[in-house]
């Protein structure tokens, strides 16, 4: 590592339009938890490492009930994609995110 500079890898959203168009129900369902958490439009990466954060937050909501059923693979692949970017294996990270992606895909399925 160089002395006065470093390397850094983030991972940026890149929905379309933003996350309130591309996953409305859970947009609506955050809104109401935290309205500038949505307007801040995080990817879906940050979110997961704010899961357990949330999960507390949600109590006694629908939404709090879909992702504890998937709080387990969505922090599997939080720590998986880190692993990967913290080895350099970007492609690899890459792909994790898709599954990432899908999780979210039935969350918002399942909300109301």
């Amino acid at each position: 590592m160089s002395k006065y500079m470093q390397i850094t890898v983030t991972v940026r959203p890149y929905y379309q339009t933003e996350l309130g168009a591309t996953y409305p129900k859970l947009a609506r369902h955050l809104s109401y938890l935290d309205k500038e958490l949505v307007k801040q439009n995080p990817s879906l990466y940050e979110l997961v490492t704010k899961l357990d954060k949330l999960l507390y937050a949600l109590e006694g909501t629908q939404l709090r009930e879909v992702l504890l059923r998937q709080r387990g693979k969505l922090q599997n692949l939080h720590k998986s994609i880190e692993e990967k970017i913290a080895d350099w294996n970007l492609a690899q990270a890459d792909r994790l995110l898709y599954h990432i992606e899908d999780i979210f895909d039935e969350i918002e399925s399942e909300l109301d």
